[in-house]
């Protein structure tokens, strides 16, 4: 049995604070905590904190537990807090990496008392959503921010394991704050109280399931960094061991395995045997060109896929015959990685324009919404999201409101410019866009065949106005690609990380598309020297950055002035007269 650290004195009680994300059942584990603490004979009191935070829903709960039982204990009772004290906690559990590192920043955990249980999950803040460009912040170090706060702290993926045993992710923090040998409880105590919790009998298996693999884990985790203690002789003591706050389960790149979408999975055979069979790519890309081939076939077709490859394929000719003329290489290519068949950083402009080509040939319209939320698959999500049972009645209604820009790029454009002129023509007279809003339950067969129909309007996709339009504008990123490549590798980087700026859909798209052609236009040269070329690329960078850092346009304007290129023409806004409504109770004077 694993030794159990006695955190707290027998003359004051052990102060656990949780921070858990609304819906994430914060409160069934403080009763879970209490219960298990009345099951083994000790005195407890849990008080929530309600408060917004980064979200809603009250998401903070302290508790305070007798270290020792109550037929032991001598004299008057402890006295227990309702509020925790910053510096004065001794455990920390927290289902969300940067509300951990939020409490840290809060003054709440001491590098010298606290024991931190964390799992590694993120949900997006509202300002990481709301950045232009990737506004994610570095898992790494919220790390190491909490490692430099925490007496011992173990990360590891809750919210995986949650999903993994079918329940939620207070259980699996339930078995982390056992496995931790926090509590001066025994493992039947916490799972007594899980069983006796009022659950279904499905939900309180799969809860123990997820309290066991936590509790395996954690407590795995402490035998391996107490075995290594002993070895090297260092009495336990954490600042000294090595392994001390061990991560229970590491996780790769911080930046490039989260930017991988699990849904997708890997590359059908199709578009395996599409990219193997072409001798124009060399091993080292072929995994990253048969991901893009997979989504593109997926989107429109084969043909489609082999478009794109060999719209790849130009931009690596260009690449090899600039590699071949350029020695040494410049450093902004070294640093990106050296410019050879088997390294895994090799050819960094075509691996650039590989992964935003991709994305950006298979832009969102109203075809490909409505093939993908009729998917099977994204109803099996959605029931296994809501965890509804295989009796439960699920309904799912999805909300639409599509307007002119979405039915005129279906059309070809003499239709649908004469569409767009006429719902113009309806803003100039002050009335609102016009738009069809629509409710459709998809969890319907007449909800789920409307949606299939208009997928089935696929092949038509080629014949529509915005194809003609998202087709022309790649053409033309990628010859700004190939002839800023001939120049120099870096310009050619740089434009190629311009893909960066087209995302979204509706006015966020387009106001990318007019932001990546007029960088094109007015920072790419046609034809110029070595140095010239050096500097429109920093140029280049620097404008895109500004762009991706402020969705307002200012920071893109004062980079377009300081490196002499004009600001962006302004686009045309209707303005809408609206009468004041007449205040109740007033009166039209007669004359």
């Amino acid at each position: 049995m694993i030794a159990r650290t006695r955190l707290g004195a027998p003359d004051r009680p052990l102060t656990l604070l949780i921070c858990a994300l609304g819906g994430e059942g914060g409160g069934v584990l403080t009763q879970w905590l209490v219960d298990t603490a009345r099951l083994a004979g000790h005195r407890a009191q849990a008080t929530s904190i309600p408060g917004v935070a980064q979200r809603t829903g009250s998401t903070t709960y302290y508790l305070e537990f007798d270290p020792q039982r109550e037929t032991d204990r001598a004299g008057a009772p402890l006295v227990f807090n309702l509020s925790p004290v910053p510096g004065a906690l001794d455990a920390l559990v927290s289902s969300e990496l940067l509300e951990t590192a939020r409490q840290a920043g809060n003054g709440m955990l001491s590098a010298e008392r606290t024991l931190v249980l964390s799992s590694s999950a993120r949900t997006l803040t509202t300002l990481e959503r709301m950045a232009p460009g990737d506004g994610r912040l570095d898992d790494a170090a919220l790390r190491r921010l909490v490692a430099a706060f925490s007496r011992e702290h173990h990360v590891l993926d809750m919210a995986g394991l949650a999903r993994q045993h079918g329940t939620v992710v207070s259980a699996v923090m339930l078995g982390a704050i056992a496995g931790s040998g926090l509590l001066p409880f025994e493992r039947r105590h916490f799972e007594d109280a899980v069983k006796t919790g009022g659950g279904s009998e499905a939900s309180t298996r799969a809860s123990l399931k997820g309290f066991a693999s936590a509790y395996e884990e954690v407590a795995g985790a402490r035998t391996r960094g107490a075995f290594v203690a002993q070895v090297l002789g260092t009495g336990g003591n954490d600042r000294e061991n090595p392994v001390a706050g061990l991560v229970a389960r590491p996780e790769g790149h911080p930046r490039e395995e989260r930017s991988v979408d699990p849904a997708a999975g890997s590359p059908c055979a199709a578009a395996q045997q599409l990219v193997t069979s072409d001798t124009r790519f060399p091993a080292v890309l072929q995994p990253l060109l048969m991901l893009g081939c997979d989504r593109l076939s997926s989107y429109q077709g084969a043909g489609y896929a082999r478009r794109y490859l060999d719209r790849v394929a130009a931009v690596l000719e260009a690449e090899q015959v600039q590699a071949a003329g350029r020695t040494p290489p410049p450093s902004g290519a070294a640093a990106e990685g050296k410019v050879q068949d088997g390294s895994v950083d090799s050819w960094p402009i075509t691996r650039e324009t590989a992964r935003g080509l991709a994305v950006w040939m298979a832009f969102d319209d109203v075809i490909r919404v409505a093939e993908l939320k009729s998917r099977s698959a994204r109803l099996q999500r959605v029931r296994s999201e809501a965890r509804a049972g295989a009796q439960d009645v699920l309904k799912v209604y999805d909300h639409f409101k599509p307007g002119v820009p979405e039915f005129a790029a279906l059309l070809p454009a003499g239709l649908a410019r004469r569409l767009q002129a006429w719902d113009a023509r309806r803003q100039a007279r002050g009335l609102a866009a016009w738009a069809l809003p629509l409710k459709i339950g998809t969890h319907t067969v007449t909800g789920v065949l409307a949606l299939r129909a208009l997928g089935l309007l696929k092949p038509l996709r080629p014949l529509g106005s915005r194809w003609a339009a998202e087709q022309a504008l790649i053409e033309q990123w990628l010859g700004a690609v190939r002839d800023g490549t001939r120049q120099h590798a870096q310009l050619g980087l740089e434009l190629a990380r311009c893909c960066r700026l087209v995302k979204g859909y509706g006015g966020t798209h387009d106001r990318g598309r007019e932001q990546l052609l007029h960088v094109i236009q007015h920072l790419a040269p046609a034809d110029s020297a070595q140095a010239q070329a050096q500097a429109a690329a920093q140029a280049v960078a620097a404008a895109r950055e500004a762009a991706l850092a402020d969705g307002s346009g200012k920071a893109l304007a004062e980079a377009l002035r300081h490196h002499g290129a004009p600001a962006q023409p302004l686009r045309e806004q209707p303005i809408r007269w609206v009468r004041k409504p007449k205040s109740p109770g007033t009166s039209t004077a007669q004359s």
